[in-house]
């Protein structure tokens, strides 16, 4: 996900903010789907300051901030370097099920089932939001909001087809005979619980 340090800086490129504004147009411009709280806001100015990325403008009341050449500069790189896939986030759902996998006495299946209710009904809130947006898009602000709402259709469908290959691969793991072992397997615990 986007830091809120290379946010700052995207939205004061256009032009000197202070810090509601910047929360705001954050919010605005991503749809609310990652909302600031004005501590997070603060603190990131505060830092982008003492890094030389940022200053205040002189004489404004409320303070504002614009960006400092090195400011335009880290920003321009940001722009410039693709978003590196090779550490995977941390994703609860995933560690859930990997551990669920290995406990004794937890149904996988139901956690599944569980899980692809709730996503169906996460995409079918979104399809919704999806459906609201004007066919034409009329602005900037607008083509940003489509384009993070894509983003979460297009992550909720994965997500049920990913849920959709975890059924099936348990299923087939409780399947297969259990191996003999001082501990339990994967295997030998799922086929325990699913008789």
């Amino acid at each position: 996900m986007m830091s809120v340090r290379q946010g700052m800086l995207a939205l004061l490129a256009s032009e000197p903010m202070h810090a509601y504004q910047l929360r705001q147009q954050f919010e605005q411009r991503t749809g609310g789907t990652w909302p600031l709280n004005m501590g997070q806001v603060s603190t990131t100015l505060d830092r982008l300051v003492r890094d030389g990325l940022v200053e205040q403008v002189p004489s404004s009341d409320p303070a504002a901030y614009r960006l400092t050449a090195d400011g335009r500069a880290e920003l321009a790189h940001w722009w410039s370097t693709p978003v590196v896939r090779s550490a995977p986030q941390r994703d609860e759902l995933s560690i859930k099920l990997a551990l669920a996998v290995t406990a004794p006495g937890v149904d996988v299946r139901e956690i599944v089932q569980a899980q692809r209710t709730e996503t169906m009904r996460a995409l079918t809130d979104l399809t919704r939001l999806k459906a609201d947006l004007p066919a034409q898009v009329e602005s900037a602000d607008d083509l940003a909001w489509s384009l993070v709402l894509d983003n979460l259709v297009f992550s909720a469908e994965a997500e049920v087809r990913w849920l959709d290959h975890v059924e099936v691969r348990v299923a087939r793991a409780a399947l297969r005979p259990a191996t003999p072992s001082s501990a339990p397997s994967p295997v030998d615990t799922r086929a325990d619980v699913t008789r």
